[in-house]
């Protein structure tokens, strides 16, 4: 069911980490290491990953090594999207995975990487032809984001909303499905790339769009998929039922499940982004998580490998597009 597990998502983006209460990342290295420790107490082959880093700033990875974090994982990550956010063009994506890879010879995924339709329809279906040209057969793992646009009145995990102006905007509109479930032109093209090419799905808590973003996947050929499962989420009334059923149906997929988001009552301060006061409760959370899904979960290389290239197949049941 679980492919690996990542711990946190985005480390070094003051959206999904406070700076101001950890200037230098070391309660952040405390606190990945203990969840790596965690992790691999309930099953020692299960590959973790540091969580995608968003920029792609080699001077943050050198720091986690420093510290330690890279001996707690079998791969790193980075999230890249030179279209709407990153101030670099897509072609360097080569040059930026280098610049990585001369801080660490662990493997290198690219957990998010996705372009809007912010703009026109039309660019996305570029990017997306262009990025896959770039990326598969560099990156042993490469999740598309995401299947599904953001819907208006959920609003974007970052800290400052609307203040962002028109980045903020463009959460809405990293799709190949818009919210309303109809297809975007990119959709087609993308699945003449899976299962080589994988996907990001972020699901809320019960998001009514579970079912149908699996079949979506079955008939897009998806091998592998990158989701989450929120430390925040699971103080929630029922969440272990919620989480239970995510993971039931997500089952056909090689899954890489991703922990993150500080409950607004455990943190240094009240909101996602915030260190935990005590670290030890989130390594706790991911224990508790790979006891209940990803315990027996086998690996496909030896520790420290990449992965091995996913499997050419369909998961069963899926029709054609």
């Amino acid at each position: 069911m679980i492919e690996a597990a990542m711990i946190w998502n985005e480390p070094n983006n003051k959206s999904h980490w406070d700076p101001e209460l950890d200037p230098d990342w070391a309660l952040f290295a405390r606190m990945a290491v203990l969840a790596g420790q965690a992790i691999a107490r309930e099953n020692p082959r299960l590959p973790r990953v540091l969580g995608g880093i968003s920029p792609i700033d080699p001077g943050f990875m050198a720091n986690m090594k420093a510290r330690g974090v890279l001996d707690h994982v079998e791969a790193v990550a980075v999230h890249g999207f030179p279209l709407d956010w990153n101030l670099w063009q897509i072609d360097e994506w080569p040059a930026k995975i280098a610049e990585i890879r001369g801080v660490t010879e662990l493997p290198i995924w690219v957990s998010e990487v996705g372009i809007s339709t912010f703009g026109a329809d039309e660019v996305q279906r570029w990017g997306l032809n262009r990025t896959a040209e770039l990326l598969l057969g560099r990156a042993p793992r490469v999740h598309w984001y995401s299947l599904y646009d953001l819907p208006m009145a959920w609003g974007a995990t970052t800290r400052h909303k609307e203040a962002e102006g028109s980045s903020y905007y463009r959460h809405f509109h990293m799709g190949l499905l818009r919210a309303d479930g109809t297809p975007k032109p990119a959709l087609k093209e993308f699945a003449r790339y899976t299962p080589a090419m994988g996907l990001v799905q972020w699901f809320h808590f019960e998001d009514p769009r579970l079912d149908d973003a699996v079949a979506w996947m079955k008939r897009l050929g998806v091998g592998y998929l990158r989701t989450g499962l929120s430390w925040a989420d699971s103080f929630r009334p029922e969440a272990d039922r919620w989480f239970d059923r995510l993971m039931t149906a997500l089952d056909g997929f090689d899954v890489t499940v991703t922990f993150c988001f500080t409950p607004e009552h455990r943190g240094l301060a009240p909101h996602h982004s915030s260190p935990p006061a005590v670290a030890e409760e989130f390594a706790e959370f991911c224990g508790r998580m790979i006891r209940r899904y990803g315990a027996g979960t086998r690996m496909e290389a030896a520790p420290g490998a990449a992965l091995a290239p996913p499997a050419t197949r369909q998961p069963a049941g899926a029709p054609a597009l």
